[in-house]
């Protein structure tokens, strides 16, 4: 029923977990995809091979948003040589961030900066050169992955926290100032996801396994888990939700 042909997307740290497998559902929704990474150049190029079945057109760009002002140079010149490429740009997910470990008292200038930079700046900056696109071809869907995190703060991790605390606000925000344009953002919030990001954490089997038997459903979400509601709100079966917060996390935070 989800048919994303003649689509064009930009996903964001593409090349693993959850946005891995966004662009995979994607592709295989008939949408071309064109997806960014950071340095893991040999993923991103495998990741493309995998996909060859789905005859989509699907491009990785290198990206890095450590920096707001290369960052911002990096982001322009993606966005333009797609909408140039592709013609059109009908779909942004916003995935690519980090998740480190940080005490109120002990944190660093640098670890609340480079946070800030790439799970807020990084997002914004993207956002802000795709609507002009979107605007010009009649609408678009815009879809920021956040955070319970975000919603319920997240002791030792507080500059997390306040950076998708952020991007939910940003999400309400553009929903409003968009809509007369037809371009609809919402958010995926998750909870616990095993992904590469969680690696530090989750090589603990006993923490692991404490996580496990916290959430209702007794599973830790896949990047799959996270993928098929993104890939919802994408297509036309989302056309009236604007503004929405949707959390998928097992049931374990209930804040909708």
């Amino acid at each position: 029923m989800i048919n994303l042909e003649n689509k064009v997307a930009i996903i964001t740290g593409g090349s693993r977990g959850i946005g891995r497998a966004c662009v995979k559902f994607f592709a295989e929704a008939g949408c071309d995809v064109v997806f960014t990474y950071n340095q893991a150049k040999s993923e991103a190029d495998k990741l493309i091979s995998e996909l060859q079945y789905t005859k989509r057109k699907i491009k990785a760009y290198q990206c890095s948003l450590d920096n707001d002002v290369e960052a911002e140079k990096q982001i322009i010149k993606i966005v333009d040589e797609v909408a140039k490429e592709f013609g059109r740009i009908d779909i942004l997910v916003n995935n690519a961030g980090i998740w480190e470990y940080g005490e109120a008292d002990k944190m660093t200038l640098e670890n609340w900066n480079r946070t800030m930079t790439i799970n807020v700046t990084g997002t914004m900056l993207f956002t802000r050169e795709v609507i002009p696109h979107m605007k010009k071809q009649g609408g678009g869907k815009i879809i920021i992955i956040t955070s319970t995190a975000g919603q319920r703060g997240e002791a030792f991790h507080s500059h997390y926290a306040a950076s998708k605390g952020a991007l939910i606000s940003y999400v309400k925000s553009l929903s409003t100032e968009l809509a007369p344009y037809k371009i609809l953002v919402n958010s995926v919030a998750p909870g616990w996801v095993d992904t590469e990001m969680c690696n530090p954490v989750f090589n603990d089997p006993e923490y692991k396994e404490q996580v496990r038997q916290s959430i209702p459903l007794k599973k830790i979400a896949t990047p799959e888990d996270i993928a098929g509601p993104v890939l919802f709100l994408a297509s036309d079966l989302a056309n009236h939700i604007t503004g929405e917060i949707l959390n998928v996390n097992g049931g374990s935070v209930l804040c909708g």
